[in-house]
């Protein structure tokens, strides 16, 4: 491959061919194609098949078998192999790559000459009939071809890649086109999304869409994104979640309800957090917890199937399930239930001499950070931790048999939680209670759930028993598709200047 083709910008140091010059020889190259052959840059190339399809009708040939069917393909122009009078150029799309095997005899000397002075990185679309090479490779001989789109620019190196990670989350174009594995990601992630929305529409259960713009934040203890509404003069929150919502949907009689969307927490970038996330939130009429427990495994199921899942986590029912007072005391031999006054937790932690901090942190904050410090990076295999204390669960509602509980599970897998669940409060009087001491906590400078005037007069309406879920899309990919970092399954994750 020569160093225009290697993908890599040229040095555009003084006297040396750099990409500026590269750019305007691929541009001069382009209008000389205009020029030269009618048929290109056309604006569609219609009956265009997927190369998979294509690759997955001829396994029955032998090597060295013709036929006489024609196919359309079309795709950008990845390698390009042979000299004299044949050549092989590899084509891919999204679902594949297909090697095409031009002929000047077929083509005639001018077509053939055209085709091999196309570019690494062009666009073309091509007819030909479907054969197996003597080599055993399924390809198409090209009997017709149009050059589509002239890229000006080279693509990355076809063996290395791209080596710089910035690079790949900054020009995920780029990465797409030199990663087959990227675009297998991409391709999985829409099929583990299409499989979470065909489970829940199988279920009943219908899709809205509830304001991401709004007055006031909710459904979470996050930090929002603010902006402000020129023509309203009015500043107005990103939402963090999609919670309270849809649990006001329930109120009026829709029963059954999800939302698969975007939500947006101003806090840190980790392998496992970006700014801007996709959570399902879905929340079912008369059920609680427990049936919510066995949806959530269902549906794992169902999306771990969608993309052919083989890897080490196993997503059958039922998964393990673990209380979060006794998970804490397995990690750590601190029963935190035992040390719920003021000052006590902190100094349990200290005298077990763990490592975190405990100075200024309210006891909710202590027995969450025991949790997500001690518990969840050991919770490998999907688990369902069960039952937190009340005073971390404000929209939970009350264990039935466990004082100072609520019946709400969070669901592990991989070390890191995907799913947050509830029976959901419904008696408006212990929600405003709960929204007292949420604000309590504010003032003390801890993050909590705002009090919601709105949302206490729809439960005054009165709201049905509920179960309540929060999966995480994002986090879910990671899982079925074996990335260790959000960034790898979000298409343009958020970056630093």
């Amino acid at each position: 491959m020569s160093s225009d083709e290697s993908g890599q910008e040229p040095s555009q140091e003084p006297g040396r061919h750099g990409l500026a010059e590269l750019i305007a020889e691929r541009r001069a190259k382009g209008r000389r194609l205009a020029e030269q052959d009618d048929s290109a840059f056309p604006y569609s190339f219609a009956g265009a098949e997927p190369v998979a399809e294509v690759l997955g009708a001829y396994g029955h040939l032998a090597p060295g078998e013709e036929t006489d069917e024609r196919h359309r393909v079309a795709g950008r122009i990845a390698a390009r192999r042979g000299a004299g009078r044949t050549a092989f150029i590899d084509l891919i799309d999204r679902t594949g790559k297909l090697q095409l095997h031009a002929r000047v005899d077929v083509l005639g000397k001018e077509a053939f000459e055209r085709l091999l002075s196309l570019d690494l990185g062009d666009l073309i679309g091509v007819e030909g009939s479907a054969i197996r090479s003597r080599h055993g490779e399924i390809s198409l001989r090209v009997e017709s071809f149009q050059i589509l789109t002239k890229a000006l620019r080279p693509p990355p190196d076809k063996h290395h890649g791209l080596a710089d990670v910035e690079t790949r989350y900054r020009r995920r174009e780029l990465d797409l086109i030199a990663s087959e594995e990227s675009r297998r990601t991409f391709i999985d992630r829409a099929r583990i999304i299409a499989a979470v929305r065909a489970y829940l529409d199988a279920n009943g259960f219908i899709e809205v869409e509830t304001p991401v713009l709004q007055p006031l934040y909710g459904g979470a203890t996050a930090r929002p994104f603010t902006t402000h509404h020129n023509a309203l003069d009015r500043d107005l929150y990103l939402r963090i979640a999609t919670e309270l919502y849809l649990k006001r949907l329930l109120v009026g009689g829709l029963e059954r309800v999800y939302e698969l969307g975007k939500d947006f927490r101003n806090e840190g970038i980790s392998h496992k957090h970006n700014p801007e996330f996709t959570m399902v939130e879905w929340y079912e009429a008369y059920a609680d917890y427990e049936a919510e427990a066995v949806r959530v495994e269902e549906m794992m199921a169902a999306a771990a199937a969608a993309v052919g899942y083989a890897g080490p986590l196993r997503f059958d029912a039922p998964w393990r399930r673990i209380g979060f007072v006794e998970a804490i005391e397995q990690a750590t031999g601190i029963d935190v239930m035992e040390h719920a006054g003021e000052g006590d937790l902190a100094g349990a932690i200290r005298a077990r001499g763990l490592d975190m901090r405990t100075e200024g942190l309210s006891w909710p904050a202590l027995a969450d950070d025991l949790l997500s410090k001690f518990v969840e990076p050991g919770l490998e295999q999907p688990t369902f931790v069960l039952d937190y204390p009340m005073a971390l669960s404000p929209l939970a509602r009350e264990h039935r048999s466990r004082p100072g509980l609520v019946e709400r599970f969070e669901g592990f897998a991989g070390g890191m939680e995907i799913a947050n669940a509830f029976s959901e409060l419904t008696d408006p009087d212990a929600q405003r209670e709960r929204f007292a001491a949420q604000q309590r906590l504010s003032e003390a400078g801890e993050e909590a759930q705002p009090h919601d005037e709105s949302f206490l007069a729809a439960l005054e309406q009165g709201m049905p028993p509920a179960g309540g879920v929060g999966l995480g899309i994002d986090r879910v990919v990671m899982l079925l598709t074996g990335r260790d970092s959000i960034r790898e399954v979000v298409l343009f994750p958020t970056m630093r200047d």
